[in-house]
């Protein structure tokens, strides 16, 4: 499916990946858009053997997740009052474990959605807001302790931990398939990913104009470090003793010129980025019908809410 391709371009890491849902709406243009708009919630999931899907929820989009012990986790925006915000990119998550057969079961795992009553304690997570890691984390943590997660992700041993983190940063990846029990940390990839989920939960356009400094500027911005290292790449190419070395010397140096070049390209992104001005929510309707948030170019298809707690 072209959606998932996009979310896991490795074939091989995705060869991994807990399959897709099996149901005829995955083939659909509007579902595999709300798929994409999820990835970085339903792909590191996957990754430990667990299979989501998205469906309607009271008032908007959320993801569903099955596990071993028939119960299920849902993953959602607040739902009441509904988010303004646009699919996959909410103002916090709501994480809960639930189970069809017995209402018993209920339990919150992580919620970093803003509380809507200024006197009422937040929980801790909420100065997380709208960030994938630390509620992946928070999963990891509780489905290990309930032997429900199908593949565990195991820290690379002296990798570097940020000191806000508890936990190892989840998109980690398993090895090959005849090392499947020792996992590889990604932590130059992991950065990048934790940068992501950062300029998702900015709240201004500043805020999200100083985090495309960090890939931009020309001097120490991320783009220049990456043409410093294809360069070396290359040359460190050059030093083989087959005639392959130079031609894959060329082919690196060229790289680092196009990368050099995209940053020449975007070098007023940054500014331009500061000058926007926050689109004002249009004013409420005075209905008390749910209505799923628009996914714009696209409108979906009318959806059924489903009962939740």
């Amino acid at each position: 499916m072209a959606a998932d391709e996009q979310s896991t371009p490795d074939a091989h890491r995705a060869a991994r990946l807990a399959p897709l849902p099996n149901h005829r709406n995955v083939e659909t243009s509007w579902w595999q858009e709300l798929w994409r708009r999820h990835a970085h919630i339903t792909t590191p999931l996957r990754e430990r053997g667990l299979e989501c899907d998205i469906e309607f929820g009271l008032s908007a989009y959320i993801v569903r997740v099955s596990l071993p012990d028939d119960s299920y986790l849902i993953i959602s925006p607040p739902q009441e009052p509904p988010s303004e915000r646009q699919p996959g990119n909410p103002e916090g998550w709501i994480a809960t474990r639930e189970h069809p057969d017995d209402q018993s079961l209920f339990e919150v795992l992580y919620d970093s959605a803003p509380s809507g009553d200024p006197g009422a304690p937040q929980r801790p997570e909420a100065r997380h807001g709208g960030s994938a890691q630390p509620l992946i984390e928070a999963i990891d943590h509780r489905l290990t302790q309930l032997g429900l997660l199908p593949h565990p992700v195991v820290p690379h041993e002296g990798s570097p931990v940020h000191p806000a983190q508890s936990t190892p940063h989840p998109r980690q990846v398993p090895g090959v398939p005849d090392t499947a029990d020792h996992a590889r940390n990604y932590v130059y990839g992991d950065a990048i990913l934790a940068l992501t989920d950062r300029l998702n939960g900015a709240e201004s356009h500043a805020d999200a104009a100083a985090l495309l400094h960090q890939i931009l500027d020309p001097i120490n911005g991320l783009l220049e470090r990456l043409g410093e290292f294809f360069e070396a790449a290359g040359e460190k190419a050059k030093e083989a003793v087959e005639d392959d070395g130079f031609d894959l010397s060329y082919d690196l140096a060229d790289a680092a010129a196009e990368i050099r070049n995209l940053g020449e390209v975007l070098h007023v992104a940054e500014d331009r980025m500061r000058a926007l001005t926050p689109l004002v929510p249009a004013p409420r309707l005075p209905s008390t019908a749910a209505r799923a948030p628009s996914l714009p170019p696209r409108a979906l298809p009318p959806a059924q809410p489903r009962h939740m707690r």
